[in-house]
């Protein structure tokens, strides 16, 4: 055990398939299980992280295209949003692959768009120089409308 713990420190890799061969064989008692509950514990924080990351991008965009958008200014008009559409197609492509690799963050998705929305907000503030008071208070968008790929806000 004591070889684990310090291999856990020199050498993650060779840790983590040590233990992938230690749980094959059923040799529990050999585990490094203080370091094996902490990287579990990390997997499920890090695929949320990824879940509120990727929200919030895609979020912020769809904020930027519904509410910035209207307010280009006329030279601006020939303007398509064609990098904003760029990364609203790839952020629902990755949230959707995210879905299908990690069904069990579906019970967390409305916590998630709640949180992500309040920094979405800020960012697209940040970034559109409108004051944070342009946008809604709370998402106006549905977990439907934010998966589907043919969906953007009236602009």
């Amino acid at each position: 055990m004591a070889e684990l713990s310090t291999l856990y420190e020199s050498d993650y890799s060779a840790w983590a398939r040590r233990h992938a061969e230690l749980l094959r064989a059923g040799r529990y008692a050999e585990l490094d299980l203080e370091h094996l509950v902490e990287e579990l514990s990390d997997m499920g924080r890090s695929e949320r992280r990824e879940l509120e990351g990727r929200l919030l991008i895609l979020l912020a965009h769809l904020l930027k295209w519904e509410y910035q958008y209207q307010r280009l200014s006329e030279r601006w008009r020939e303007f398509k949003g064609d990098s904003w559409r760029a990364t609203i197609i790839e952020q629902r492509l990755r949230l959707t692959k995210l879905m299908k690799q990690a069904p069990g963050l579906k019970p967390i998705l409305a916590e998630a768009i709640t949180a992500a929305y309040l920094d979405a907000v800020q960012l697209a503030s940040d970034e559109t120089a409108l004051p944070p008071e342009t946008f809604p208070s709370h998402c106006p968008y549905t977990l439907e409308q934010l998966l589907d790929k043919s969906y953007y806000p009236r602009a």
